[in-house]
């Protein structure tokens, strides 16, 4: 404990991490502004000197976001791992941060459930007053659906083996089970891309396909993103950076894992089973 303890300015030793100066805030905001501006250029489609930007502004905008997120995570694990200056006080509030963030993360998925269950409880009559609409070839629950939900489940349980191993100091058991999960993520990943690709209805043909692909496809991107930091978190097992007693970054990478699995469950339930099978039929008697 020793070698974390800071010193306020009154001399009293304290346990908290004192961040230091860093360049990367301003320059993730920068990088958020340029990412913002080519994405509203390109669906603008604006022009400079009569030349479109296109997707330009937009590439240009991800890699600046995806170096600040590298270079600012490494700052992190340096802290964490050669500075050790992430003592218990501090990592209380590291969970705070991340448990606000999954937080928002649900009002997110919030107004998409919002969406789906306006339109389908409440079919108007562009669509038939039924739900899902006639004109609609569902895609079946108990197909693909369900051999992706059976996948997921299967890896909020060897990211759950990880964490054990880890508490346990096996790391060797903790990399294999790194591994799997990131085999699973990728494997959902792909079978997600196949089931879009044979997909029997376009995203701008009615409020059934909106709903379902803004869902689904956003949920696809949070499994992207949960499979990096999965993966992040097998190169730094690895690297022997998780302790028993000091694995934080694993800790909220299978927080957000298990979110994910969470959102799918509410998705195959209710746009896949109940928004495809069961539906709503207000069409006058």
């Amino acid at each position: 404990m020793a070698g974390i303890l800071k010193y306020s300015s009154s001399g009293k030793a304290h346990p908290f991490h004192i961040v230091r100066p860093s360049i990367w805030p301003i320059i993730g905001a920068i990088a958020g502004g340029i990412l913002a501006m080519g994405a509203i250029m390109y669906m603008h489609d604006v022009k400079i000197a009569g030349t479109a930007i296109g997707l330009k502004g937009v590439v240009i905008g991800l890699l600046s976001v995806l170096m600040v997120m590298f270079f600012w995570w490494k700052d992190v694990i340096y802290e964490a791992v050669v500075e050790k200056a992430h003592s218990p006080e501090a990592r209380i509030g590291l969970r705070y941060g991340m448990g606000l963030f999954i937080a928002s993360e649900v009002m997110f998925f919030f107004a998409f459930f919002w969406a789906f269950f306006n339109a389908s409880l409440f079919p108007v009559e562009a669509i038939g007053f039924v739900w899902p609409p006639e004109a609609i070839e569902i895609i079946k629950p108990f197909g693909l659906p369900l051999l992706m939900t059976m996948i997921l489940l299967l890896s909020g349980c060897t990211v759950t083996w990880a964490h054990h191993a880890i508490l346990d100091g096996k790391n060797d058991e903790a990399k294999q089970a790194l591994g799997i999960t990131v085999v699973l993520g990728i494997i959902f990943l792909g079978f997600q891309v196949f089931e879009y690709a044979h997909a029997a209805f376009g995203f701008t043909e009615g409020i059934y396909p909106s709903a379902f692909f803004m869902a689904t496809g956003f949920h696809g991107f949070h499994v992207f993103v949960g499979t990096v930091f999965l993966f992040v978190c097998w190169r730094r097992a690895h690297k022997g950076h998780f302790t028993p007693k000091s694995h934080f970054g694993f800790e909220a990478a299978a927080w957000y894992w298990h979110f994910v699995d969470a959102v799918w469950l509410f998705l195959f339930l209710a746009i896949y089973w109940w928004g495809n099978t069961i539906g709503v039929d207000l069409r006058p008697q």
